[in-house]
């Protein structure tokens, strides 16, 4: 069984400055490259919204855009036609039944087209300001190689995750996991000789 407390205290101390690396200035910015930076590293992600936001940057203007051309903007990111149609479409979405405002609500961004719960949660965290865990492969990864969970769906690690981990910890514990997947424990090459929680490692252990 995992010492969850362990994990977070030495976690702490290894990533004090933990946070959200997506550049944005807005709720519906931040949408914007939640979205894009599925398979994609943030690093990238900051690179082309940087441009991005300088031609399109609300809802009503996005909702106008021909697909091609957003195409052509987020071409980088990967799976740009799947996430300009979605970009578009969440646009039209959020202006015409929002009134321009992207919904507070969970259960309303999950309505929106591309946004799934790793998304929903993002922005619950975020842009909202409330205590979420969203599950990407840095944090899936890292939550089963420590044994905070032992899950093969990223919605089964979320569940798991918020019966072990404080609830006021939540989100400040997904930008942990975040950034010990994507600086140490990482997918391919994980650096176990320097890693923090190397004696609490489920992974390392069974190896």
């Amino acid at each position: 069984m995992a010492d969850t407390q362990k994990i977070i205290d030495v976690l702490e101390k290894t990533y004090p400055t933990a946070k959200c690396e997506l550049n944005y200035s807005t709720v519906f910015e931040l949408l914007v490259a939640v979205i894009l930076s599925a398979q994609c590293t943030d690093k990238r992600v900051n690179e082309v919204t940087k441009k991005l936001f300088t031609v399109a940057n609300t809802p009503a203007q996005f909702a106008q855009m021909e697909q091609e051309k957003l195409e052509q903007l987020i071409y980088s990111c990967g799976f740009y036609r799947n996430k300009a149609k979605n970009i578009i479409s969440a646009s039209k979405a959020i202006t015409e039944m929002y009134n321009g405002e992207v919904p507070e609500d969970f259960s309303l961004l999950l309505t929106l087209p591309g946004v799934g719960r790793k998304t929903a949660n993002v922005m619950s965290a975020e842009a909202f300001k409330k205590q979420a865990i969203a599950v990407d492969t840095h944090v899936f990864r890292t939550a089963n190689r420590l044994g905070l969970a032992k899950a093969k769906t990223p919605f089964e690690v979320e569940k798991q995750l918020r019966n072990v981990i404080p609830e006021d910890k939540y989100t400040r514990m997904h930008h942990l996991l975040i950034f010990h997947g994507r600086y140490t424990c990482k997918s391919q090459n994980p650096d176990c000789k320097n890693c923090s929680l190397y004696d609490c490692c489920v992974y390392e252990n069974k190896k």
